[in-house]
């Protein structure tokens, strides 16, 4: 048995904190190591919600960081929509796959789950906005686009694509549409 596997914790992890708040991680290790974990982590959340709900910010619906958030958001609930429905394409293909399985199965088969009838719209995306999407930066994706002929550019913007949504630039607007 080596000397790292005499017991069974799992490792510590390090991570950097400024040098000011040095003193006040060593405290919050020792109060951990004390037990007072979960009534340290109540306290700071009562703490950060004092905090947060008195602040009053006055965000510019354009502003850059409010934009750069909206463009994130609407990623993630793209991948997410994306992957609801391969979920509901599976259990779709497990359920006809069970029913005609079946000998004399003569059940009415119900409507496919009724929150597929909501999908996200896409909307035309800048090279920076849509680079995160891909997985690639704004200038290899500009860069892919110059180098490539349009077909396969949208063939190429689809493999990449969390929804495998095809993508092809417009020059006139300057913007990346969806292609339908």
């Amino acid at each position: 048995m080596t000397a790292n596997k005499k017991s069974n914790n799992p490792p510590s992890e390090m991570i950097r904190v400024p040098t000011a708040l040095i003193p006040v991680v060593r405290q919050l290790s020792q109060l951990h190591r004390e037990g007072h974990t979960i009534a340290l982590l109540q306290d700071l959340e009562e703490l950060i919600s004092k905090f947060d709900s008195n602040i009053d910010i006055d965000v510019a619906k354009d502003s850059k960081s409010v934009l750069q958030l909206e463009t994130r958001l609407e990623t993630k609930l793209e991948a997410i929509s994306g992957q609801l429905e391969k979920l509901s394409r599976t259990i779709s293909t497990i359920s006809s796959a069970n029913a005609s399985g079946r000998l004399g199965n003569t059940r009415p088969r119900r409507q496919a789950h009724p929150y597929q009838q909501t999908q996200v719209e896409l909307q035309p995306r800048t090279n920076e906005s849509l680079a995160p999407r891909l997985g690639v930066t704004p200038q290899s994706l500009i860069t892919e686009r110059e180098n490539k002929s349009d077909k396969e550019f949208i063939s190429w913007s689809r493999n990449r694509d969390p929804m495998s949504t095809a993508w092809e630039w417009n020059s006139k607007t300057k913007l990346y549409h969806p292609v339908k």
